[in-house]
């Protein structure tokens, strides 16, 4: 008898084939039965009915940032709300391995500038108990987890722990540094390691403002990191390329040049961000089109696509202009719903939009928003529950307020106190030069390019981009009305199969007799992504923003249901995965 039968439902199976009415089998963990004969159910311990469902391999995401979250965390929130059923952690050059005794707090403070995770909770929720990339590996390997976890070593760590202060600082690698961080990545590769990454970007700085370590690496240094993967026999190299925020508008064709021959002198697969960036808004397709010459020539560069646009939630309890005027410093310490009372009280209101800011202090990195915030005020617009990813321009900030007749400020104001203080607005800052996702559209319908950068487990007071995989289900196959859709078992395809293919994953990514019996059980006519929360759910009641949706029905994992109708099972299937399969 089987484990488990999904029933009767309409399977897109994630190799892109047509979608089929039939059931699923699963036994021991495994696809066992693929059946598309119309006949009755096979039996099993346990039927899901999926009758007029959908069902779908389990997503991949192939770049999340759980580092520090997996020691601590056995659900892995956000991502695994959202279908996802395996994660790559360690993207961007950042992690918390190898450590040397005593340098943790360094990393816990690069990691909370780089992704905005705050550092008390990365205190207080590391465990530690390792040094090495295997001994991480091993500490991981304990957890008993809702989803499967997968992990990069990261160029800042290894940098870090084998060249000390110099290379905190980004000074140069000497010959013999070089073949140190060699080793170490070799070694990670060989325990378990998926791949390396790195950050060249500006944009990436520790809480210090220090660029990551390893943004200014000669070529010499990265091709010692490419050599480590080939002489290992896997991995990717995965990468912040530097321009890739807009801040170097020269820096991007430079990068392609290494990484294409990077890839094809050592034979390893390239990854690295793609994001339409407002400075340059066509310098994208130049690196598109370059990727896709450099795949052409043998070449394996992937850019990684962003489904939707790349930016901020603007709320009270995240980031908003008013954080440096006086009076709302002056209040910013009570406690939330006593501050919003504060806030509507129309004396408080004239005081605080009749006031400059306060000096914002260099030393600290986040400072600087409520200025940036007040400047881009023309992009600004309200999200909405659901949430809108592709609104219209009277949704602006600025729209609404000439409509009223108020300054944008004024309307901004008074929006963020809606909601009881809790709404959120969304400031985009890449992949929204045009104000409508045709660029996005042609990013993903690259053919190298893949579904990623939902950063799941980073920038907690920023975005929550882990639910870019419901979003890909409503928005681009059903809800899309500004500019043609997507296929669904094109995108399904996307963020399983294509995902686990880039890292190796060839266990996965499929609904087929073998492979592992990851799959979700979606109502894909009632899916909803609701409007992101903010909560405190992290160690030392650290803040976080939460995205939940309706519609997936179950999620299995390994065989093994982790949830039914949005909740929790308390099924732990979930391990790290080492190497590729």
């Amino acid at each position: 008898m089987l484990d488990l039968v999904i029933a009767n439902g309409t399977v897109v199976d994630g190799t892109g084939t047509d979608r089929f009415v039939g059931h699923i089998g699963v036994k021991d963990g495994k696809v066992a039965v693929v059946d598309r004969s119309g006949g009755p159910a096979p039996e099993a311990a346990e039927t899901i009915d999926a009758t007029g469902l959908l069902v779908t391999p389990g997503f991949v995401d192939c770049h999340t940032h759980y580092d520090g979250q997996v020691t601590w965390d056995d659900m892995l929130q956000p991502s695994s709300n959202h279908g996802v059923t395996t994660v790559v952690m360690g993207n961007c050059g950042v992690g918390f391995a190898p450590v040397e005794p005593g340098k943790e707090d360094w990393l816990i403070q690069l990691m909370e500038g780089v992704e905005d995770i705050p550092g008390a909770a990365l205190s207080e929720g590391i465990s530690w108990g390792w040094e090495t990339f295997p001994e991480y590996l091993d500490v991981v390997q304990q957890r008993e987890l809702a989803i499967d976890v997968a992990a990069q070593v990261a160029h800042g760590a290894v940098r870090g722990y084998v060249m000390g202060e110099r290379g905190a600082k980004n000074e140069p690698a000497t010959p013999d540094d070089i073949e140190a961080m060699y080793a170490i990545v070799r070694e990670a590769i060989e325990a378990g390691a998926l791949g390396v990454s790195t950050s060249r970007t500006l944009g990436h700085r520790a809480i210090d403002g220090e660029p990551v370590p390893g943004t200014f690496a000669a070529e010499d240094e990265l091709f010692g990191l490419g050599r480590a993967l080939a002489d290992a026999g896997s991995g990717v190299f995965e990468l912040a390329p530097a321009g890739a925020a807009g801040l170097d508008l020269v820096a991007p064709p430079k990068e392609m040049d290494w990484m294409r021959r990077l890839s094809a002198h050592f034979d390893v697969p390239v990854s690295f961000a793609l994001l339409q960036v407002e400075a340059a808004p066509d310098l994208w397709r130049v690196m598109m089109d370059e990727s896709l010459r450099a795949v052409d020539e043998g070449a394996r560069v992937y850019p990684q696509i962003a489904g939707r646009p790349f930016g901020m939630l603007i709320g009270l309890q995240t980031n908003h202009a008013f954080a440096k005027r006086p009076t709302f410093a002056s209040l910013a310490h009570l406690p939330f719903d006593e501050l919003v009372a504060e806030l509507r009280k129309p004396s408080v209101r004239a005081a605080i939009l009749g006031e400059d800011d306060l000096p914002p202090d260099p030393s600290l990195l986040f400072d600087q928003m409520p200025s940036m915030v007040a400047s881009m005020i023309h992009k600004l617009y309200v999200i909405g529950d659901p949430p809108d990813y592709e609104p219209t321009h009277d949704r602006t900030v600025t729209a609404m307020a000439e409509a009223r007749g108020v300054d944008p400020l004024e309307m901004l104001y008074d929006l963020s106190l809606t909601d009881d203080g809790r709404a959120l607005m969304m400031l985009p800052i890449f992949n929204y030069h045009e104000e409508n996702h045709d660029v996005i559209r042609e990013q993903l319908l690259h053919p190298a390019g893949v579904s990623g950068l939902s950063d799941g487990g980073a920038h907690c007071g920023m975005i929550c981009d882990a639910s870019i995989p419901t979003f890909m289900l409503t928005h681009w196959t059903r809800d899309r009305t500004r500019g043609e859709q997507l296929p669904l078992e094109w995108v399904v395809k996307k963020q399983t199969h294509d995902t686990a293919a880039l890292y190796g994953l060839g266990d996965r990514g499929t609904l087929e007799v073998g492979k592992r019996a990851d799959a979700n059980v979606i109502d894909h006519r009632a899916l909803t992504l609701r409007s992101p929360r903010v909560v405190y759910d992290l160690p030392a009641g650290g803040r976080r923003l939460d995205q939940q949706a309706d519609g997936y029905v179950a999620t299995v994992v390994a065989g093994e249901v982790t949830r039914k109708h949005g909740a929790d099972t308390g099924a732990r299937p979930g391990r790290l995965v080492r190497g590729t399969r």
